[in-house]
This record gives structure tokens, C-alpha cells and sequence, in this order.
């Protein structure tokens, strides 16, 4: 699956990505599960839920999705 996340600040960090796709329910499980999956920051392991995604980067979860943020007026960074 593939899916366009759109954010309307600078940048949105890697927990709350994954609560607002609703891989977790709470920001709380985001460490858990980043020490438990494997998730890609634009092609590249990352386990850090603080990693600031900006526009134009992808986050690949295998077996979950393939998500891509853009800016919500349509630019990328």
C-alpha cells in the first residue's frame, strides 16, 4: 500500500508518523515498535522515533505501507 501524508508544519518526526497513520495508537509505542520492526527512512534503516521527516521523504514499513510526505500546500522541500 501506498499513501501521501500530508503535513502543514516544517516537519513531522517518525513517532508521529506512525501514530498518524495508526500503525500505533499512542506516541507512547512508537519506541517499542521502531526496536521491534523494521522501518526505511528514504531506502535507510531508522529506529530513532525523533527523526524529523520532512517533505519529500518516504517511510517504507514492510508488511504496512509505503508513505510519502509532502507539505499540504502541494510543495516539496
Amino acid at each position: 500500500m501506498k499513501e501521501t501524508v500530508y503535513i502543514d508544519s516544517e516537519f513531522i518526526t517518525l513517532g508521529q508518523l506512525l501514530k498518524h497513520v495508526d500503525i500505533i495508537s499512542s506516541g507512547g509505542m512508537a519506541k517499542w515498535y521502531l526496536a521491534e520492526h523494521t522501518v526505511l527512512l528514504d531506502n535507510e534503516i531508522e529506529n530513532r522515533r525523533g527523526k524529523k521527516i520532512f517533505p519529500g521523504s518516504s517511510v517504507e514499513i514492510p508488511g504496512e505501507g509505503t508513505y510519502f510526505v509532502q507539505a499540504s500546500n502541494g510543495e516539496e522541500e
